[in-house]
């Protein structure tokens, strides 16, 4: 079996490193705080090529220079850019072109969306809901001056137009922010895939954190959890056929030339026989929840948009996956119907506030691909992470990386005459498993 494990943070990707102080585990209360290098192990032991990446950096975002010296004129001056701690895994299929490309990007996409906010950020204040104009945009003629420059006046002390102005966070521009990455980065792959050779696609979760919180996104069916004092914070949830089924459906409703009359967006418990016709069977649309009957028509005897159930269940019987990265060449089989209008590479973006909760060194982040979770619930994860962290003193930093390779051990399962089981003698994953194990606290952060 080949192991590569990776127990240390790599250098900053910009920049030069800074006191880490309210890092990972730090909980915002200053200080120099000790980072503990996370847990990670990638499993190739069951094929020759493993398509899963990683990425796990420290990446520096430098100020972007304000147009017309905006906030740039605060006392004091202020810092010039902040840290975040970075960490992805990347599930890929159909080739690892696009996981390669998106573990060595998708970080650089972060920091470029973050760099107009480094102000913005640091200022307690409430976001501006419009930025004074920027030339760099290009969205108007050089000797165009708004109206409102005319006048001296500024934008953010203006008299509101409307009675009512949504308030807007400084966290909800960094889930922005991050999703428009994920955005930028497919579009990357779709630019470069013919030069780069980027066959296929991947799905991506990646751990941001960024000023005392955990940004985790995820697009596709890898999943996070967070592990706090036993108890178990789900930080994702899958996005697949069944999952994203009245969003497909949907989708499908109002553009039906993306069918290419092979596909009904309709839902049904079987296929239909076309000696039905014309009897009554359950059937559920994209406003449906629960099932209902309709009469058989000759337009539903085409292949469901969805079929299959759990693992199985696949979305124009083609892929088991509805978020990602990539798959801009994948067609239905012997067919020219692109599958890519229906894949969507937009995140979900969960937020974990650290400075809200005391965190001992039990508590953990759990970042998985699918090949773990596929055999191993959050139950019997959290178990592990328990039972592997007691076996090991508080301050020794290998202790992530063994919990790590203790959860692919038991996911992979051993080699027997009946193929690879697990402990319970069940099949053990068939997929590559990768698994990060971030500490959320550490011995100065607890009593």
């Amino acid at each position: 079996m080949v192991w590569d494990t990776w127990d240390r943070t790599r250098a900053p990707v910009h920049g030069i490193p800074g006191d880490m102080s309210g890092g990972v585990g730090g909980g915002g209360k200053g200080g120099l705080y000790i980072f503990f290098p996370p847990g990670r192990v990638i499993n190739a032991g069951k094929s020759q090529h493993n398509e899963d990446q990683a990425c796990c950096e420290v990446v520096f975002v430098e100020q972007r220079p304000s147009p017309r010296g905006w906030l740039s004129s605060r006392e004091g001056g202020g810092e010039k850019g902040f840290y975040f701690h970075y960490w992805a895994l990347f599930d890929g299929h159909a080739g690892s072109g696009a996981a390669v490309m998106a573990s060595e990007r998708l970080h650089l996409h972060i920091c470029e969306q973050l760099r107009d906010l480094v102000e913005i950020l640091q200022d307690p204040s409430p976001p501006p809901i419009c930025l004074p104009h920027d030339t760099r945009a290009g969205s108007a003629e050089p000797n165009q001056v708004s109206s409102t420059e005319d006048h001296g006046e500024v934008p953010n002390d203006a008299v509101p137009r409307f009675h009512l102005e949504k308030a807007v966070s400084h966290e909800s521009l960094v889930i922005g922010a991050i999703e428009n990455a994920f955005k930028h980065m497919d579009d990357q792959i779709e630019r470069e895939r013919a030069s780069q050779h980027l066959p296929g696609g991947c799905c991506a979760l990646a751990a941001i954190y960024l000023m005392g919180k955990f940004y985790v996104a995820n697009a596709g069916d890898s999943r996070a959890i967070i592990i706090r004092n036993g108890e178990i914070i789900p930080m994702s949830r899958e996005f697949t056929p069944e999952t994203e089924r009245q969003r497909l459906q949907f989708l499908a409703l109002l553009r039906p030339e993306l069918l290419g009359k092979e596909f009904t967006h309709l839902e049904f418990p079987r296929r239909i026989q076309p000696k039905e016709l014309g009897k009554k069977m359950l059937y559920r649309d994209q406003n449906m929840n629960g099932w209902a009957y309709k009469k058989i028509e000759e337009d539903d005897l085409k292949f469901p948009l969805i079929f299959g159930e759990g693992k199985k269940a696949r979305m124009m019987a083609t892929i088991g996956v509805t978020r990602g990265l990539g798959d801009h060449d994948l067609k239905v089989f012997s067919s020219n119907i692109h599958i890519k209008p229906f894949l969507s590479c937009f995140p979900e973006v969960r937020v974990y506030d650290l400075t809200q909760y005391e965190h001992c060194p039990d508590d953990v982040l759990v970042l998985g691909t699918d090949g773990l979770w596929d055999v191993t619930n959050d139950k019997e994860v959290a178990g592990v992470v328990m039972e592997v962290l007691m076996s090991y003193e508080p301050n020794d930093p290998c202790r992530y990386t063994m919990v790590a390779q203790e959860l692919v051990v038991r996911s992979r399962g051993v080699l027997k005459e009946r193929g690879w089981r697990l402990a319970n003698d069940k099949l053990g994953s068939g997929d590559d498993i990768s698994v990060f194990v971030i500490p959320l606290g550490g011995p100065g952060n607890y009593t």
